[in-house]
């Protein structure tokens, strides 16, 4: 120990963790156009907790942000739209939503990937009940990834460096490797770190469209002309500046927007 540092430990990281950090290395260089956002979702929060109340069950907010984003997407793939090469774009038919879902893995919690498949085709409460029962099934170790790829990612360097080269280009030449683990597009919730105060969240994401949940503060807002306390989202957009331009990414989120704000699906709820 050095005698000018005071007490310390040294911990291990876990498997999965350390998989993680030699997986965001496969991305290549990008260049991200990022929107900062402030989405008014009232309706939607408002709607969560008379549900609640009445019913007693926690309806996902991270799924309804999943439902909205994924028929957004339906309505203009080519956001969610992946380079092959320089000279090709591979367009995906489906949107597959890729989010962190914490899951009982041995003795421990820890945030594990899913990819919500075929989202824009899913009611609102299939996504919701998808997390719900992904959250509550204990995972084993051995099924976070492919056990080949998970090997691969925990090589000793200088192996591993040689390994995630040849997997970084491979999966830049058939971006159907990166999407068949991670999907399309994707969703990271980082807003539990600012409750109360207004934040957004920036990433290095590898999807082509990536949705940063921040947090959610009451805020004034004019409503039909008058001044109203509002619960505002804050919101950030990530586009891949390679295969999305700003015209298309602005009409894009303004449709998102407008989904989210009006509650878009949540009567759907009370249907069933």
């Amino acid at each position: 120990m050095n005698e000018k540092t005071g007490p310390y430990q040294v911990v291990a990281i876990p498997p999965g963790r350390r998989a993680w950090l030699n997986i965001i290395d496969l991305s290549r260089p990008t260049h991200h156009m990022y929107g900062l956002l402030e989405v008014d979702v009232t309706v939607a929060r408002q709607f969560i907790a008379e549900h609640k109340a009445r019913t007693g069950e926690t309806l996902s907010f991270t799924g309804f942000l999943a439902y909205c984003l994924a028929r957004a997407v339906d309505e203009d793939k080519a956001v969610q739209a992946y380079l092959r090469g320089r000279r090709q774009l591979v367009l995906f038919d489906d949107v597959d939503v890729g989010l962190m879902v914490e899951r009982q893995i041995g003795e421990t919690r820890a945030l594990t990937g899913h990819v919500i498949r075929d989202a824009n085709h899913k009611t609102y409460l299939e996504i919701h009940h998808e997390i719900r029962a992904v959250q509550s099934t204990p995972v084993p170790l051995s099924s976070e990834m492919p056990a080949w790829f998970r090997s691969a990612m925990l090589l000793p360097w200088p192996l591993s460096r040689l390994v995630k080269a040849v997997l970084g280009m491979a999966t830049r030449r058939d971006p159907t490797i990166p999407v068949s683990m991670a999907g399309t597009v994707g969703i990271t919730a980082v807003g539990m770190f600012g409750k109360g105060h207004s934040g957004w969240g920036l990433e290095s994401t590898r999807h082509s469209l990536d949705l940063v949940v921040g947090s959610i503060a009451w805020k004034p807002a004019v409503v039909e002309g008058r001044i109203e306390p509002r619960e505002i989202l804050n919101l950030t957009v990530a586009f891949d500046h390679y295969v999305v331009d700003g015209a298309p990414a602005t009409r894009f989120v303004r449709r998102l927007v407008e989904l989210i704000e009006s509650g878009y699906g949540l009567d759907e709820t009370n249907a069933r």
